[in-house]
């Protein structure tokens, strides 16, 4: 069994919210969670924040919750016949469109789609190559946007869609660069694919020699790869979830996802969309498995994982450790609410005083 079923026994869940704007002079905001009765048991994974009354997570036991009244009451959407799958992430257009990967080895790893809020899906995607795994998933916007698998014939595999999930085609592998032995991603938090505008997209890389970031401009169609300073050279090390805020700023987190290991340096920062990038000055205690930047303040990123949850201000150079609880993802919506989720249904709204 693949090392990304086995992370499903480490870290916990909380979605993040918005807060207010500060006042020009005030200091560093104070950071906090805001927890939020999901009533649901699973690891949840997958988040996408639409807004900050729009939520929708899944996770284990093919969960997947909505809410649309800011995490007061969920929803049970989950799909028919699913309970053996895993979905690791989610893609949520508004209030009724959202698209779904469940992640494992060969025809474990499915898309789904909903454009009902979760009343009916369509299967859009079953995998048949009995090597791939698929780990990510991201879009550009509603129509375009990809899936990611681990390396079949010694490359990453790209899965891309035109209308919005609900048909997919592989795309060549000659553009992709090859993968070092034992390479992979780490479905962990639905970062290890991500997008920054309507071309650019980032993969990230673990469990080999070395922990490396690739890059397309062209939607997947030809990459480049760079190596960065997170800890590597084992299985269960490596980059485990992106963010970027722009085609150039970008921030990576990870390091080694089993409790008994300390992984310092295990923060990266680029400034040149991911051609280079320098380890974080003040890192992080531990492992991370998920990243977001905040709406607010400049250069503010949020991280967490099984250990607890980390605020950068400096645009990843230096982080402080703002909460002791266990997270798993990490995201903010486009209106400012920033959401987390992880073990045991937990999901919370980030506060800011």
């Amino acid at each position: 069994m693949k090392l990304r079923i086995a992370l499903s026994a480490l870290s916990a869940t909380l979605v993040l919210a918005a807060a207010t704007p500060l006042p020009a002079h005030a200091g560093p905001p104070r950071l906090g969670w805001e927890l939020k009765e999901t009533g649901v048991t699973a690891r949840l994974r997958g988040l996408s924040p639409v807004s900050r009354d729009v939520v929708w997570a899944s996770g284990s036991g093919g969960t997947v919750l909505r809410t649309v009244d800011g995490g007061r009451t969920w929803q049970n959407v989950s799909p028919p016949d699913t309970a053996a799958l895993q979905f690791r992430d989610i893609e949520a257009f508004d209030s009724r469109r959202a698209v779904a990967l469940s992640i494992g080895e060969g025809t474990d790893s499915r898309v789904y789609r909903t454009e009902d809020g979760g009343q009916t899906w369509t299967e859009t995607f079953r995998n048949d190559e009995p090597r791939a795994f698929y780990d990510c998933l991201a879009f550009f916007d509603p129509r375009h946007g990809l899936a990611m698998s681990d390396p079949v014939d010694g490359r990453f595999r790209i899965l891309a869609t035109e209308d919005g999930g609900r048909s997919w085609r592989v795309l060549p592998s000659d553009g992709m660069p090859d993968a070092l032995p034992g390479e992979a991603g780490f479905a962990a938090s639905g970062q290890c694919l991500v997008t920054a505008g309507g071309r650019d997209v980032w993969l990230a890389g673990g469990g080999a020699e070395r922990a490396r970031v690739f890059h397309s401009g062209d939607r997947g169609r030809t990459w480049t790869v760079a190596d960065t300073p997170i800890p590597a050279g084992d299985p269960a090390r490596g980059v485990f979830a992106l963010a970027f805020r722009d085609r150039h700023r970008g921030i990576a987190v990870g390091g080694d996802f089993r409790p008994d290991q300390q992984s310092p340096s295990a923060r990266a920062v680029t400034r040149d969309g991911g051609a280079t990038w320098q380890p974080a000055a003040t890192p992080p205690p531990a492992y991370r498995s998920g990243v977001t930047w905040l709406p607010y303040p400049p250069f503010a990123a949020v991280a967490v994982g099984p250990s607890g949850s980390d605020v950068t201000y400096s645009g990843g150079r230096s982080w402080e450790t703002f909460d002791g609880g266990s997270f798993d993802t990490v995201s903010c919506a486009r209106d400012g609410a920033c959401w987390a989720s992880g073990e045991q249904g937990r999901v919370a709204r980030l506060t800011m005083k």
